[in-house]
């Protein structure tokens, strides 16, 4: 589960989702659209949900979720302030284990938010710990383990362990809580059945649910300490948020007032039933160096019974919680998962990397989310809250009526960014695709599937502009999911390919009829998932109604045009009428490789500059007039994207295809700029290769590419040359300067909410796939082409062992080097040597590209999850320096 403030939540005028929830509400107002709670988990609809809930006496709140500044607060946008890590997982999630670190001192909100709002945005961003608040180590590390009972699914073991780090005694109250997502209180005419949570003795709850049944929650009795069951109802305190009157008289808030402020009338005692309930532990002291543990059990056995292994509809009297039971099941289900992991990590591959890849994998799956979403209720407004103003309905997302979604989905970054991204999804499902390609396909499709795609064919960017553009990688992720299966697991899920890859048609026509608006293959796309790479919001009309050729943006549609390609020849193994629809994709590719040169009146001009050797945008003016913008950036790089090797035993398979084929290139090719490549003098003579670039444009790229004055990074390929470090990039229009200087870290401006920046960090997606993409050109021009890498250095290595080098590069951000440092900790002593932070990997959003420091959302295990594939494919590679 996630944070309170996001776009669902918020029904303002003006779209400020931040100011509308803020986090000191968060206790308070019922959420309608998703919870959130410290370790949280749901049934796969989040009717029932359990979190655990922290107070060490002092803290002026009740420790239910996470904290985090808001837009306006940090200086770089928003960004949790806690310290928390996903540390195990499962496909299934038989087991999962979380840590979050408690300090022990109250929690300073207030000087979070001082000294952020004080600093600039050169500044490095101030984090929990640049606080102090763990100096002599007073704090507790506090695991959270869930556990399923191998006999029954339904049958959650939840164990709960605080460690007392600090040289002094210290309190904590451990608190297990329970409740339902209010899914009744929109529904005035009591269309919906409110559920409850029951106290059924000392020791048990009943919950009872209309379309979930009956759960009951055992918990441990531990003498002197608890638990103490309380109750209340996850409803909202209208009286202290709006001072209306409450509707009922034990609200959400009433945990927090009973423990932090010692409010006996804030729960009921009278009833003890609600929908929100808990058990709470209080541990008046841990000793230094010790340890405390409390253990709840949630399944449908009600107390006084459990069903007997092998005898059907039997029961027996025994105990709710047996700890040598529950301790029995939870290590079987470590050994389960360790032997999972085991299996999946290369023979060889060392202790480190395997904690990296494990803690990867266990963050891609912890990070998935009940995601739900009514676009016609959410725009009408909440019947219990004030009724939204009316210029709210010509906000954001007004066009997609037709959306709704009741999910499971893979988050980015569960505080961060909670909710899905499309562009970022489609690299969510390439590291998923190793430990549950099911689930990876289910995300591809889902986003194809008529509630989510726009009847237009356009596929959802994200929450806060679903009408925002995403480059279209939709496609390439649903081919290496598809090939993924098949390596890993000897089959083909030709249906799941076919399914989506006929929605992906409509996608592919929306990009042409919206995207090439003059309808010359030059595609302007918007800012593509780049935010802010150019000179100009490339989201934003620009400034004398110039427009852009993007590079990227036709490259982009290259490179989807050759991956539809492939995907249709996949089917015509099985439906030659694929055939067809493969060669209409060749022409494509035709085409749109043509607009890579384009005419300015009657003068032709070309996004490569044949003097600097690059790809580069191109800005034209009314009147005809065109310039060439010279940005060393991603942008030119996304060209090399595009490739697609043809050999011909696999051509001879699709005889229809395979006509069409020559025919186009002996009565087209021939009249245009190669774009196709062949293989002479060698075994594989008549292969044939797809690309954008030839064999001297190539070897031009790859000299800036490789050059470690430019892109290439100890940590892998910056998203701008260092050489705008120098020779920043400047523009005068209607008296504003447009300015792109060589930013490695932070941005320096507010463009796109200025908590990313594509001047100069290391991002994984682009970095993945231009190292697939040189390992294409390796596989079509063998290991025979070589280059210098790094340029400069005499070394000559083939585009395969170039592209192992940018990927040995990549794991070096969070790999420990010999003096037991991880780049993306920043040189922090106390993460990189303590023995309780040392084998705690964070997977940043993206990394400063000459330190290495992690920056941007701290859990963005989505896409930089990426790194457990690389440390697949390299990590016996890999040697610490």
């Amino acid at each position: 589960m996630s944070r309170c403030a996001t776009v669902r939540e918020d029904y303002s005028g003006d779209g400020d989702a931040w100011r509308f929830f803020p986090h000191d509400q968060a206790r308070s107002r019922t959420y309608r659209w998703g919870e959130d709670g410290l370790a949280g988990v749901s049934d796969n609809h989040q009717r029932l949900c359990v979190s655990l809930a922290l107070w060490n006496g002092k803290d002026m709140i009740l420790k239910e979720r996470l904290y985090g500044l808001t837009n306006h607060e940090g200086n770089h946008g928003e960004d949790v302030k806690e310290l928390y890590y996903y540390l195990d997982n499962t496909p299934t999630h038989s087991y999962m284990k979380y840590l979050y670190k408690y300090p022990q001192a109250a929690f300073p909100y207030d000087q979070l938010v001082k000294e952020s709002t004080s600093r600039s945005r050169v500044q490095p961003e101030y984090e929990l710990i640049d606080t102090g608040i763990f100096n002599e180590d007073k704090y507790f590390d506090v695991f959270i383990e869930y556990a399923k009972d191998g006999q029954d699914v339904d049958d959650v073991l939840i164990k709960i362990t605080a460690h007392n780090r600090g040289p002094q005694e210290a309190p904590i109250h451990l608190i297990p809580q329970f409740w339902f997502r209010n899914t009744w209180a929109w529904f005035p005419e009591g269309e919906v059945k409110v559920p409850s949570l029951q106290k059924k003795g000392d020791l048990v709850i009943e919950a009872d649910h209309d379309t979930l049944g009956k759960r009951w929650v055992h918990f441990e009795a531990i003498a002197g300490v608890g638990p103490d069951l309380i109750f209340t109802n996850n409803e909202t305190n209208e009286k202290k948020l709006y001072n209306n009157a409450n509707k009922c008289p034990y609200v959400k808030d009433a945990f927090h007032e009973y423990v932090v402020n010692g409010n006996q009338e804030a729960i009921n005692q009278k009833d003890h039933q609600g929908t929100k309930a808990a058990g709470v532990y209080k541990f008046e002291k841990v000793p230094a160096g010790g340890k405390v543990e409390i253990r709840v059990r949630l399944n449908k056995s009600p107390p006084g019974a459990a069903v007997l292994p092998g005898v059907k509809g039997q029961a027996a009297a025994v105990p709710g919680v047996v700890a040598a039971e529950f301790e029995r099941i939870i290590q079987e289900r470590i050994k389960e998962s360790d032997d999972f992991y085991n299996q999946l990590a290369l023979k060889g591959l060392a202790p480190d990397l395997r904690l990296i890849e494990r803690q990867a994998l266990a963050g891609m799956l912890w990070s998935k989310q009940f995601y739900h979403f009514d676009q016609r209720s959410w725009r009408k407004g909440d019947p219990i809250g004030p009724p939204p103003p009316p210029e709210r309905m010509n906000m954001r997302n007004k066009e997609w009526k037709h959306m709704y979604v009741d999910d499971i989905l893979s988050m980015p970054d569960k505080w961060e960014y909670p909710f899905f991204a499309a562009w970022d999804m489609a690299f969510h499902t390439i590291p998923l695709s190793l430990i549950d390609p099911t689930f990876a396909k289910k995300q591809l499709d889902l986003l194809t599937r008529e509630w989510y795609m726009h009847p237009s064919g356009q596929i959802p960017a994200y929450e806060w502009n679903f009408s925002d553009v995403n480059p279209p990688v939709h496609a390439w992720a649903t081919l290496q999911v598809y090939k993924t299966e098949e390596r890993l697991y000897g089959s083909t899920d030709d249906l799941f390919l076919e399914r989506v890859f006929q929605k992906l048609l409509l996608n592919f026509t929306w990009w042409v009829n919206r995207k090439d608006t003059e309808g010359n293959n030059v595609f302007e796309g918007g800012f593509l998932g780049l935010d802010n790479i150019g000179l100009f919001n490339r989201s934003e009309p620009l400034p004398n109604g110039a427009t852009l050729r993007q590079a990227d943006g036709t490259s982009w549609m290259a490179f989807f045009s050759l991956t539809m390609l492939h995907i249709a020849l996949e089917l015509a193994k099985k439906n030659v009428a694929y055939e067809d629809i493969a060669s209409k994709f060749l022409e494509h590719f035709f085409h749109i490789s043509d607009a890579m040169t384009y005419h300015s009146g009657s003068e032709e001009k070309s996004l490569w500059d044949s003097g600097d050797k690059f790809f580069y945008d191109s800005i034209s003016w009314p009147g005809g007039h065109t310039q060439r913008l010279k940005t060393r950036s991603l942008v030119g790089l996304i060209p090399l994207f595009s490739t697609l090797a043809l050999d011909p035993e696999y051509v001879d398979l699709f005889p229809g295809f395979k006509k069409r084929l020559n025919w186009l290139l002996t009565h087209r090719e021939k009249h245009r700029p190669a774009r196709v490549f062949k293989k002479e003098d060698t075994k594989e003579n008549g292969s044939i290769f797809l690309a954008l670039v030839d064999q001297t444009m190539l070897r031009e790229v790859l000299k800036r590419l490789l050059d470690e004055n430019e892109f290439l990074s100890p940590f892998g390929i910056r998203s701008l040359s260092k050489y705008h470090k120098d020779q920043p990039l400047s523009m005068w229009m209607n008296g504003q300067e447009f300015r792109v200087d060589y930013l490695p870290a932070e941005s320096d401006s507010g463009m796109f909410g200025g908590n990313s920046n594509w001047r100069g960090p290391i991002w994984l997606p682009t970095n993945y796939l231009l190292v697939n993409s040189l390992k294409r050109f390796h596989y079509f021009y063998g290991p025979n082409f070589k280059v210098e890498c790094p340029t400069g250095s005499g070394i000559m290595k083939n585009l395969e062992e170039v592209a192992w080098e940018i990927e040995i590069r990549l794991v070096k951000l969070v790999g420990q080097n010999k003096q037991g440092r991880r780049a993306a900790n920043g040189g922090n002593d106390k993460t990189d040597k303590d023995p309780f932070f040392k084998d705690l990997v964070l997977f940043y959003e993206y990394f400063d590209a000459e330190s290495g420091k992690g920056l941007g959302a701290s859990h963005q295990t989505g896409w930089t999850g990426l790194l457990a594939v690389l440390v697949h494919q390299v990590g016996t590679m890999c040697t610490q320096s």
